[in-house]
């Protein structure tokens, strides 16, 4: 089966041919992904109209870019997928229109594809990874622990109570104008800091569970920033440094318990994916992995290009949910769509759903 997936959900523009051989393994004939980061860099942050403009402009081109790059003619798909949420509407509707279009034009199945499965089943394109498993979905919107049971069977163990862990990155590089995106730059500066210099609380930890909470982080982050202005290079340093350590002590309690709690379960090591843009994170990353080894688990992290947003991951979806015989979903746009629909919402609904 060969499926052409599209992705717009936030500010890549992304297009991938996937093919899923007779054993299940993934074939990533060609994928494309346009960054929009100079579009958005004056304004520190994305822009959701700007991002919509600018996916209606390229993904034509991207598709035509990346059936060229693959060898192969539109009569070749069997499927069309595109991202149907969660994520900035006006984008996630440019993709979705132009992927039914498409799909109609060559008469073929259109898939909508959860955002947040893309990134729960993206490992699995090039590693054998059996199920079940722990997943950890870190990015700038979405900060999750879920247990990935099998295809559509998502359970959530933790979920972020205010901010998700990449939209606190992104805040404290807009506070210290490091400009965007935040992480990366945010980890640059710590590398050359004093993690100790800044006393940073460290919200949740040792509570029961495993949910997070960034915004208390956030304000203290802030209030030692003011209260040291005007910042030289070298406080701004000390305090993305104290940022990330308080960071990296909040993952490392939080996963603790989910680790544990996943050997309890299933009475062997764990094995703990780790997706999503902030998933790039070296020093997160290297808090990950000596919690896996201490339990004599594995870890699996996506290669980079893969931890953020791609269309890879959207076609691949599409693909394990038909071969899964999952039902197909409505293709309508979300701006919040949960990946595990049974769980109870933290906070308030609204129009758009549950916030967590």
């Amino acid at each position: 089966m060969r499926a052409l997936g599209i992705e717009t959900s936030c500010d890549e523009t992304a297009v991938a041919i996937v093919r899923r051989e007779a054993d299940g393994h993934a074939v990533i004939e060609a994928e494309t992904v346009l960054s929009q980061i100079d579009d958005h860099a004056p304004f520190g942050g994305v822009v959701p109209e700007i991002a919509a403009r600018a996916h209606i402009d390229h993904l034509d081109e991207l598709i035509i870019a990346t059936l060229a790059d693959a060898g192969l003619k539109p009569d070749d798909l069997d499927y069309v997928a595109a991202t149907a949420g969660p994520g900035l509407v006006g984008g996630v509707l440019v993709g979705l229109v132009t992927a039914r279009a498409m799909a109609s034009a060559v008469r073929v199945p259109f898939l909508a594809v959860n955002h947040l499965e893309g990134h729960a089943l993206s490992p699995r394109l090039g590693e054998d990874l059996p199920f079940p498993y722990l997943l950890f979905l870190v990015s700038g919107g979405h900060t999750q622990i879920l247990c990935v049971h099998g295809v559509g069977r998502y359970e959530r163990w933790g979920t972020t109570l205010d901010d998700a862990l990449g939209e606190a990155f992104d805040k404290t590089a807009k506070l210290l104008e490091l400009g965007f995106p935040g992480g990366p730059a945010v980890e640059r500066m710590a590398k050359a800091g004093d993690p100790d210099r800044f006393a940073l609380p460290v919200p949740m930890k040792g509570k029961p569970g495993c949910d997070f909470s960034l915004a208390g982080l956030k304000t203290a982050l802030r209030l030692a920033a003011e209260r040291e202005a005007p910042l030289d290079d070298q406080t701004v340093a000390d305090l993305c440094a104290s940022f990330q350590r308080a960071v990296g002590e909040i993952i490392e309690d939080r996963l603790s318990a989910a680790l544990a709690k996943f050997s309890d379960i299933y009475a062997r090591p764990p094995v703990l994916v780790a997706a999503g843009g902030v998933a790039a994170n070296s020093h997160l990353r290297a808090i990950l992995a000596r919690l896996v080894n201490e339990r004599q688990g594995r870890l699996v992290i996506p290669p980079p290009h893969h931890c953020t947003d791609n269309a890879a991951m959207i076609a691949w979806a599409a693909l394990e949910r038909e071969a899964a015989g999952e039902e197909r979903f409505e293709p309508k746009a979300r701006p919040r769509w949960p990946l595990d629909s049974a769980a109870k919402p933290k906070l308030g609904s609204g129009k758009k759903g549950a916030r967590a």
